[in-house]
């Protein structure tokens, strides 16, 4: 079932490059603890992706990002913002019907993280929030406690979270992403819209099982490139689950564009998941305009 070429896509994981997108990582540095991570590695999971994109230099990277968008048939994007990100900030200004805006979340704040929340659904309009327990410092497991004000604002704004789950690729501890941990998530918060990121390796058949059983848990597919999308989220898509598997992509972080959509017409999506995976299930969940 080859991909549709007449679907505007909505990639749920892009960002704007920058000139010096290293300084991205830093906040992880406390974690790290083997010498390539701390003094080699400018991407810390370069030894897993071999062609991290080279955006080189521009004058205008907002530019640059709406004419790859343009290139394959992206019609919007979701990309994260903040009360200091000037760039993303005139992106959603002046491309409003291209970006979609998402804020990210650290539980370790506490009740200033769910203000800064509210402060990004106020001042942008956020759709959603990005969350990755590995990579918190110090790291906080998908169940802990001090997630749960940041879980209870999501419900109240009627936003979903895109959380990490799964081994991280940086080298750092695994425990805080083990995919059963979204089980007593589900379960506390059933109004909680919640939506599995990178992966859930190797616990992809868990996954599967887990959005089976709630109904307000997702998967979507950043990180990867679809030559190596889980056959067992393939099957669930192709089945039961049309309706809850999403694409998103890694572009600039890991994944060019040309890499993902060079793969993407040999996945075995069934004629009736493409628009569904490419572009409706996301216009549902974030409650777009179509």
């Amino acid at each position: 079932m080859p991909m549709p070429k007449d679907i505007g896509v909505i990639d749920l994981m892009m960002g704007i490059p920058t000139p010096n997108p290293p300084r991205q990582y830093d906040f992880m540095r406390p974690l790290f603890r083997d010498k390539e991570s701390l003094s080699q590695f400018e991407f810390p999971v370069e030894y897993m992706f071999k062609d991290v994109p080279k955006t080189g230099r521009h004058e205008d990277y907002v530019k640059y990002t709406l004419d790859k968008m343009d290139e394959f048939h992206i019609e919007r994007a979701m990309i994260g913002v903040s009360l200091e990100n000037e760039t993303s900030q005139r992106a959603l200004k002046d491309h409003p019907d291209r970006f979609i805006p998402s804020g990210n979340v650290d539980p370790n704040k506490g009740m200033e993280g769910v203000r800064q929340m509210v402060r990004e659904y106020e001042a942008f309009g956020i759709k959603a929030v990005g969350a990755f327990p590995c990579g918190y410092v110090p790291q906080v497991p998908i169940n802990d406690k001090a997630f749960y004000p940041i879980y209870a604002k999501c419900v109240e704004l009627d936003i979903p979270i895109f959380c990490c789950a799964g081994v991280p690729g940086p080298r750092i501890p695994m425990a805080p992403q083990k995919v059963e941990l979204v089980d007593e998530v589900c379960w506390f918060f059933p109004e909680l819209k919640f939506v599995f990121r990178h992966g859930c390796e190797p616990w992809a058949d868990l996954a599967v099982k887990l959005m089976l059983k709630w109904p307000n848990l997702y998967y979507s597919t950043s990180a990867f490139a679809p030559k190596y999308y889980p056959k067992a989220i393939i099957d669930y898509a192709n089945t039961r689950g049309a309706d809850k598997v999403l694409y998103a992509g890694y572009f600039p972080m890991g994944l060019s564009l040309e890499r993902i959509f060079g793969d993407m017409p040999q996945v075995p999506f069934k004629d009736e998941v493409w628009p569904k995976f490419l572009r409706g299930n996301a216009i549902k969940l974030l409650g777009l305009d179509d």
